[in-house]
């Protein structure tokens, strides 16, 4: 004879398949985590890159993203930004949309090209470039307006600086 479970009974299943429930919600809650910060450190690995500072030079250690390019943090200005190295640009190269937010001058008009053809750009100046703990200063650059990318860290800001590539990584040295 089969007897039905008692008040008891019953309460405690109810209770442990609550603690199954919360223990697999914390587990996926916990693998998204895991997977979403993985994935976000593949993309940009950068977060935090090495630096050394010394009197005769200041040193920047970036790592080359899952796409194979680097990529740091900096500011323009004061405003934070990000930027793509980008050794085959002449000069810095910034979308018009968030030059305008930078409220960088105009400073005359011309044409560049690029691996999609010629275009017209506006030419520019930054007062204060950082990459990391690098700073210069009266950097040439380049406003693109149909540019939809990342900020182009070119030659007019890598010239200034030693760069090192080796292994994935890509040290930025500027000499004091």
């Amino acid at each position: 004879m089969v007897t039905a479970p008692t008040p008891t009974e019953t309460q405690t299943r109810r209770i442990g398949t609550g603690f199954w429930v919360l223990f697999w919600l914390l587990a996926l809650g916990f693998a998204s985590w895991f997977f979403g910060s993985w994935e976000q450190q593949r993309a940009f690995p950068n977060q935090d890159p090495a630096t050394s500072i010394s009197a005769q030079q200041t040193e920047l250690v970036l790592q080359a993203d899952h796409k194979g390019h680097y990529q740091a943090n900096g500011t323009i200005n004061g405003t934070p930004v990000r930027f793509l190295v980008d050794t085959g640009a002449t000069q810095v190269a910034i979308p018009a949309s968030l030059a305008r937010t930078l409220q960088l001058p105009a400073l005359a008009r011309g044409a560049a090209r690029t691996a999609n053809g010629n275009v017209a750009v506006i030419q520019t100046r930054i007062d204060r470039l950082t990459i990391g703990p690098i700073r210069l200063s009266a950097v040439p650059a380049t406003i693109m307006p149909d540019m939809q990318s990342p900020i182009l860290l070119g030659m007019s800001a890598l010239g200034e600086l030693q760069l090192l590539h080796r292994d994935g990584t890509l040290t930025l040295t500027q000499h004091h």
